[in-house]
């Protein structure tokens, strides 16, 4: 493959705006107009270094700035009282009937608002807003987490939208993944993963650094348990080894099964966060 084909595959693969990808003849450096400059220059960068048969380490630099971001939001959110929840799932586990559901059980107590992040669309931050809460959409146009200085843009947004004295609890709906999102601390008081019934009980054993990561695990659409071949007694032995300590929670959000219970447990961590 030649060069100007490489950094053409590299630019297709990283397109974020409308219309077609970028031309080849723009991959000098500098990202094209319409290209998520991070993941393109890293991108260009990785290709480079593979023609050149060396191996360069990206993780830990990211990783260190998102650290220092991270603590700066968790600071920011404990002056201003927030709680702030990062929920976790693969797509289509039921992230946004959740929070919803969690909402209408809070909304008598606490001013949520939300934080919503796709790969692309608003969908589900009209849907939010169309239940009352002040959302944020962050479409990350190919990245499949939500990193810190996402969040802060979010939250300056709702500083200067709504004002963060009239925010409570913050849920940051992150990209649906059962991967990368784990290794992005967002200054979050509680990360909860969403595992539904139809994606099977092995999920765990497939994916064990989000359930072991995870401060309380909620197991959605029980309501339909019966269609499927989903073995709860295996389910339960894998989470005992991965994360016995975290609470578990089996509910439908849209019957409303479980959600009561979900909700008091978390009542409790908010209050425990504020006193």
């Amino acid at each position: 493959m030649t060069d100007a084909n490489r950094a053409a595959y590299a630019n297709r693969a990283t397109y974020a705006g409308d219309g077609d990808a970028p031309d080849a003849s723009a991959a000098d450096g500098a990202a094209p107009d319409g290209v998520h400059k991070r993941t393109y220059g890293l991108n260009v960068e990785m290709e480079r270094m593979h023609m050149a048969g060396k191996t360069i380490g990206i993780e830990q630099p990211i990783l260190s700035r998102n650290e220092r971001l991270a603590e700066q939001l968790r600071t920011r959110f404990a002056e201003n009282k927030i709680f702030v929840v990062n929920v976790l799932s693969s797509p289509g586990s039921g992230k946004t009937s959740t929070i919803l559901a969690t909402n209408e059980r809070l909304r008598g107590r606490y001013r949520c608002a939300v934080i919503e992040g796709d790969i692309a669309s608003d969908v589900d931050a009209v849907t939010m807003k169309e239940a009352g809460m002040p959302a944020i959409q962050i479409n990350t146009g190919g990245l499949c987490h939500l990193e810190g200085n996402m969040i802060g843009q979010a939250v300056d947004a709702f500083e200067a939208g709504v004002g963060l004295d009239d925010i409570d609890v913050i849920f940051i709906e992150n990209v649906g993944n059962l991967v990368c999102p784990v290794d992005f601390d967002l200054g979050e008081n509680l990360s909860i993963m969403i595992l539904s019934v139809p994606e099977g009980d092995d999920k765990p054993l497939k994916y064990p650094g989000i359930f072991q990561h995870a401060g309380a695990l909620l197991l959605n659409k029980v309501d339909v348990a019966p269609a499927f071949d989903f073995d709860m007694d295996e389910y339960g032995r894998t989470l005992d080894d991965l994360n016995p300590r975290a609470p578990r929670f089996s509910v439908s959000a849209t019957r409303g099964t479980g959600m009561d219970e979900w909700c008091d447990w978390l009542v409790g961590r908010i209050e425990a966060a504020r006193a």
